[in-house]
């Protein structure tokens, strides 16, 4: 097989199911030269999970390293104190040192569920950005004008709405792309929202003498709701080290025409399966068979077949109204002889509040040992075990020492 066709196939793989490739005729010619391209991925550490909306971005980093390249995963730990404003319509919180450090040490090991740890190279961007200092922050800020910034939508937007914009918010997009000039990235990936940064650092690279980086903007997943992005601080997420039963709950909850983005975007089956199972559905297949389908494989890229076995069991179960053997063991404290309903189900982590427990037992939403909870003044003896749900899909054996 020769060079051009050897190219030809990578293109086609880094190609499948981005939404954007800057400028493919420069990829090409790095790609000619044989070598192995550096290729970046920066995530700023603002919570401590990653989510399946985060995958869609290394499932193709990965592609990237089986086909030989250096792929280079950047914490942005200097970067989180100032806030990402991308897609934002107001001013994201920066977060403090501590937070950023405890939301860092997670970052890579999850990662590592999706990528090859021992090909990754791992780099924090406080590395170069804290050297900067002030002087060095005001050289590279010279480097970009305010009218070029604010060509960027959402700033538009907020500048056209009156909504105040702060100035460090036009550093990040600078020190983003500053990290492309400080790791001589060829390739960077990122989310749609994020091409305008993307850009800077291709801009910047040529302003320090660098071969400018091709971009891959891959497509954002939605969340659970179906509307937002997914996002932790939306709480429409489905993390990566969720449990088995909350991972494929949370999949099969998804509606049918959500489902159909999830497959492309998550799913490692080939396309014509894919467009099989869509063939399947169109002739009167139940959707929900290709749902189970699509939430095992997921469960059994992150656990293992087993749980995903049983994920599959104990939902089907749930779904009869049964109460699952396997579920999270709790045992809880009491002062006194008893505790409340609602206490117990905030303790337990079942609901995040006494005010959201009475919410959902109006509703009819809380069992204990599978039977329907009205009284929101009942309290629960110490030295008892019960099982306590919320909804359909969260369980927690409780017991009150």
């Amino acid at each position: 097989m020769n060079q051009a066709v050897d190219v030809d196939a990578a293109l086609a793989i880094i190609k499948r199911g981005v939404d954007e490739l800057i400028v493919e005729s420069e990829l090409r010619k790095k790609l000619e030269t044989g070598r192995k391209l550096r290729i970046k991925l920066g995530l700023d550490p603002t919570a401590p999970d990653l989510h399946l909306g985060h995958t869609v971005v290394l499932n193709k980093m990965r592609e990237l390293q089986d086909l030989g390249h250096q792929v280079i995963f950047l914490i942005g730990d200097f970067t989180s104190a100032i806030g990402d404003p991308s897609g934002r319509n107001a001013t994201r919180p920066p977060l403090t040192k501590e937070q950023i450090e405890v939301n860092a040490k997670t970052y890579f090991a999850q990662a590592s569920l999706v990528l090859d740890a021992e090909k990754t190279e791992i780099r924090y961007n406080s590395e170069w950005c804290d050297p900067l200092g002030a002087r060095g922050m005001i050289q590279l800020a010279s480097r970009w004008t305010v009218a070029r910034m604010l060509e960027r939508d959402d700033f538009t937007k907020r500048y056209q709405g009156g909504v105040p914009i702060l100035v460090h918010e036009f550093l990040y997009p600078l020190m983003q792309g500053y990290d492309s000039v400080a790791l001589k990235s060829d390739l960077e990936l990122g989310g749609t929202d994020q091409k305008f940064n993307l850009l800077v650092g291709r801009e910047l690279q040529k302003q320090y003498g660098q071969e400018p980086q091709c971009i891959l903007t891959m497509p954002l997943l939605e969340g659970l709701d179906g509307v937002e992005k997914m996002s932790k601080s939306k709480g429409n997420y489905i993390g990566i080290t969720d449990a088995p039963n909350d991972m494929f709950g949370k999949l099969m909850s998804v509606s049918d025409d959500l489902m159909w983005k999830y497959i492309p975007m998550l799913s490692f089956q080939a396309p014509e399966i894919m467009a099989g199972w869509r063939r399947e559905v169109a002739a009167g297949r139940n959707p929900r068979d290709i749902k189970v389908t699509f939430a095992q494989e997921i469960v059994t890229r992150f656990h293992s077949k087993s749980d995903a076995e049983q994920a599959l069991a104990d939902f089907e179960l749930r779904s009869r109204g049964g109460i699952p053997d396997e579920m999270e063991e709790i045992t809880l404290s009491v002062v006194g002889t008893s505790l409340g309903i609602g206490q117990l189900m905030k303790q337990a982590g079942l609901t995040p509040s006494t005010a959201e427990a009475f919410r959902m037992i109006e509703q009819g939403g809380v069992k204990l040992d599978g039977e329907k909870v009205y009284d929101k003044t009942l309290v629960i003896a110490k030295g008892v075990t019960v099982v306590a749900q919320v909804g359909k899909r969260r369980f927690a054996r409780v017991t009150l020492s």
